[in-house]
């Protein structure tokens, strides 16, 4: 899968992301709200800016056209732009508006607030006019066209029906994500991809089933004169309506969801680039559903990276030996991905061969020490090495079942070896728990995680809980 050659055009609202990372240590005396001391800021492109970083993060490069203001907003996207090698910035300078800026204030890695700059001015002749010069200058080198409309102004209707015609003159794609619920507004378009909520209501018919999407997509398809349209439907996947031919639905792939944003950025992005790279429809879409769960596992405005969809896509074909236990290689790769995120990863192991409320307590103690709590569980010869021949009770297939359903667990992995030590070191967690009854000295690669800069937390136990206690006790009933 290779996109290096191709070049995207990308029309739209763009705007300024900001992110306010601070704590909040106490309520205000002058309101009751809290007070957020503030650590840090990130600042990146956002709406159609964010397509472009995809566009960029999946190997192809991006030509930019949306409207700014003149104001410090304006330099700090223009020069975000800058940093990004491949994306061509050909943003129009308006005076009539301010550069929307949308800044967000996190704490807890959660979002407290957020506040948005922008003109509710419709846009004006003068500014369509330049836009669509814009767009003149820069179509011939484009081999698939994004439109993405988030409703602030720049796809208006001169701007959108100049996009459509002059691009189907060429022969070149054009992918909306659309905002209006009057699809005609986008006619000619090739591909459509609303979310369930804009496919309702553009539609106006439910859209809680499979035939009632596809129900939906073929009545707002027929009013655009479009040729596909991808509906996005969060935890249920998504599904692909070609005008002629069946309709293709496939389930999203599993995970803990963060954040959502951006993630119909990433979906357009990588579908665009998929279908003018010569893919099939639904092999498209198949790739746009690994990237779409790759962004939305990440907090903030978020791309994914070609790798990762990649690592993705091999995870969804890769035979497992169980569905909840992850590769040491997929664990370390996981571990990596939430450090990126400034999440805090624990780690504990043992066999856990029956589960009782002794265990149930070290896991809860343990996921209160981190953000993400990984467990690596002895497979069933380390056991019997360690317990021997009777054990385990349980499978590793089944007690890695069992495990995932607690809730304090976020990831499993499992290790063959003796002590969980090359697991460790391959994972290099946080912060190592262990039960209390361990000395600090006896807890295996206690040593190695303190001197990569994490601590080892030694977590009370329950009294009277013991699997080897237990099996005695039904054998002797």
């Amino acid at each position: 899968m290779d996109f290096s050659t191709l070049t995207v055009l990308c029309v739209g609202d763009v705007m300024l992301d900001r992110f306010l990372y601070g704590e909040m240590e106490r309520i205000s005396p002058e309101a009751p709200v809290p007070v957020l001391l503030l650590r840090d800021r990130r600042e990146m492109p956002g709406g159609a800016g964010n397509v472009a970083s995809n566009i960029l993060s999946l190997g192809a490069r991006a030509i930019l056209i949306g409207l700014v203001g003149e104001d410090d907003a304006a330099l700090t996207l223009r020069e975000t732009l800058r940093q990004r090698v491949g994306v061509t910035d050909m943003l129009v300078t308006s005076r009539r508006r301010p550069t929307i800026c949308k800044t967000r204030y996190i704490a807890s890695h959660q979002q407290v607030v957020r506040a948005d700059e922008e003109s509710r001015l419709k846009l004006q002749p003068e500014e369509a006019e330049l836009l669509c010069r814009a767009i003149d200058a820069r179509l011939d080198e484009a081999d698939v066209v994004i439109l993405s409309d988030y409703g602030k102004g720049v796809c208006d209707a001169m701007v959108v029906h100049h996009l459509i015609g002059e691009a189907r003159l060429r022969g070149i794609p054009i992918f909306v994500d659309p905002k209006t619920p009057h699809f005609r507004h986008y006619r000619g378009a090739t591909c459509i991809t609303p979310n369930a909520r804009e496919l309702a209501t553009a539609a106006a018919l439910p859209v809680g089933t499979d035939a009632e999407v596809e129900g939906a997509a073929r009545k707002v398809m027929k009013e655009a004169e479009a040729d596909v349209i991808l509906a996005t439907r969060s935890e249920k996947g998504m599904m692909l309506i070609p005008a002629s031919g069946e309709a293709v639905a496939i389930p999203a792939r599993a995970r803990e969801v963060f954040d959502v944003s951006g993630a119909g950025d990433t979906v357009i992005a990588t579908m665009a680039l998929g279908v003018a790279s010569g893919m099939p429809w639904p092999e498209a879409m198949r790739v746009a559903n690994a990237a779409a769960g790759v962004v939305v596992a990440k907090l903030g405005t978020a791309t994914a990276d070609i790798r990762e969809v990649m690592r993705e896509l091999a995870a969804d074909d890769a035979p497992a030996v169980s569905p909840h236990l992850l590769t040491r290689d997929a664990a370390r790769q996981q571990v990596e991905a939430w450090k990126s995120q400034g999440l805090k990863v624990g780690f504990t192991n043992g066999c856990f061969d029956i589960l009782h409320p002794g265990h149930v307590s070290l896991l809860a103690a343990a996921r209160a020490e981190c953000d993400r709590l990984i467990v690596a569980l002895n497979d069933d010869d380390s056991i019997r090495r360690l317990k021997g021949p009777t054990r385990p009770v349980n499978t590793l297939t089944s007690r890695a079942t069992v495990m995932a359903a607690i809730r304090h667990v976020d990831a499993l992995v499992s290790f063959a070896e003796d002590t969980p030590l090359e697991t460790i070191r391959a994972l290099t967690p946080d912060v190592l728990i262990k039960g209390a009854d361990y000395a600090p000295e006896d807890v295996v690669g206690a040593a190695d995680v303190i001197a990569t800069g994490g601590r080892l937390f030694l977590a009370d136990l329950q009294d009277g809980h013991s699997t080897t206690a237990m099996i005695g006790r039904i054998r002797t009933d």
